[in-house]
């Protein structure tokens, strides 16, 4: 089975308790049940109501009356209270994992981000981890000067540059990390991992584009490894 992406509750305890407990663990202040249901991603305000009556009843979740209204808050020194923060935490936890493991690789992503479902948290259990990876340049991917377009404004502007380039064995070890990182998150999430890999160039064109996969990937990124400072192609002129 998978990570429901927007719910990672789910992969512990398939009742309302888990988001229940994720939203007032996250919150650190009391709350009322309308303003749990309002942030839980799921149930609805009745089934909120009673998911916190069978966790103050527990003890885990302490309950008091302000005024005429009742909020709740988590019992922090409850035993299971560290499990409440967990469940708070668990897309947290696998972008931390991600970071350290990227962190070491050789040679390293010069920039790593995850985006799509993942990053937004709307997905559902047959969602995929989508990542976008930016290599070093590679022995076969050689870009030239005299090249026109944006591709030769690139050129161009970083032509006295150094531009970070990969041996043959950098090759053959980038694309084990890569299978290794696919079987990690599959391990982590039960969810696949779906690559988008590019070299550093590539990555630089499509910025300099304006494509729509990297609207798609500004507008919802979960940045795991800030970009390398290189310098940026000129944008295409527009035609008139």
């Amino acid at each position: 089975m998978s990570v429901d992406l927007t719910d990672p509750t789910r992969a512990v305890t398939p009742t309302l308790d888990g988001p229940v407990l994720a939203v007032l663990a996250a919150a650190g202040r009391p709350l009322t049940v309308g303003e749990v249901a309002a942030q839980a991603v799921r149930g609805s305000e009745i089934g909120v109501r009673r998911s916190l009556g069978r966790l103050v009843e527990q003890g885990i979740v302490r309950a008091t009356e302000v005024g005429r209204i009742r909020v709740h808050e988590l019992n922090r020194d409850h035993v299971a209270a560290p499990v409440a923060v967990l469940l708070s935490g668990l897309r947290g936890e696998l972008w931390k994992r991600l970071r350290e493991t990227l962190g070491g690789w050789q040679p390293p992503p010069l920039h790593a981000c995850v985006f799509g479902s993942a990053a937004r948290g709307d997905g559902d259990i047959d969602s995929d981890v989508d990542i976008l990876l930016v290599h070093p340049l590679f022995p076969d991917e050689g870009w030239k000067a005299g090249s026109t377009g944006v591709v030769g404004a690139l050129a161009g502007a970083i032509a006295g540059a150094t531009l970070p380039v990969a041996t043959e064995a950098d090759v053959a070890i980038w694309d084990r990390q890569v299978d290794d990182l696919r079987s990690c998150v599959r391990s982590w999430t039960g969810n696949s991992l779906q690559v988008v890999d590019l070299s550093v160039v590539e990555w630089a064109v499509q910025r300099a584009r304006a494509s729509r996969l990297m609207a798609d990937i500004d507008r919802d990124a979960v940045v795991l490894v800030q970009p390398t400072a290189l310098p940026r192609a000129p944008k295409p002129a527009k035609e008139r």
